[in-house]
């Protein structure tokens, strides 16, 4: 213990002369005007809230006004993954029927998504890769259905 007072003390007594010489030492020194101490401290703070901050109020607007929009025969999908058409809508929760006779109460928040009927669905990528027809005729190529053609054995004749 008394090693670690004594320790303590002189630690003290050095710090406390440095301290006494370093506005003699920085005086000669030119320093920075306290802004552009701060710069990258507002930068980080700018990049934060305009990446991160900003685009989760959004999501959370657009999600709040989703639940609060929930009404009676809504088709949802759950966070859990569960597709589920609502039969009533309580103050935090809501009554979703999940299958046939086979009903579910479970929080608004824990709706991610609301299946919207009347949404044109998006076009098959099929339809998208085809090309237009052209007036030049191809030579047509065998289908992957049809059997090619198997080769006559050794003995056969054609």
């Amino acid at each position: 213990m008394k090693f670690t007072l004594s320790a303590l003390t002189v630690l003290l007594s050095s710090a406390a002369a440095f301290a006494a010489d370093a506005p003699a030492a920085a005086a000669g020194t030119p320093q920075g005007n306290a802004f552009s101490a701060f710069l990258p401290l507002i930068i980080f703070i700018a990049i934060f809230y305009f990446f991160i901050l900003r685009p989760q109020k959004k999501r959370q607007k657009a999600h709040d006004s989703l639940v609060n929009g929930l009404q009676r025969g809504d088709k949802v999908i759950t966070a859990g993954g569960f597709f589920g058409i609502v039969r009533d809508v309580k103050d935090d929760s809501v009554i979703i029927e999940l299958a046939e006779g086979l009903v579910a109460r479970i929080l608004k928040s824990s709706i991610s998504t609301k299946i919207n009927p009347e949404a044109p669905k998006p076009a098959a990528k099929t339809e998208k890769a085809e090309a237009p027809k052209s007036e030049t005729p191809k030579a047509e190529t065998p289908k992957a259905e049809e059997p090619a053609q198997a080769a006559p054995a050794d003995g056969e004749k054609k």
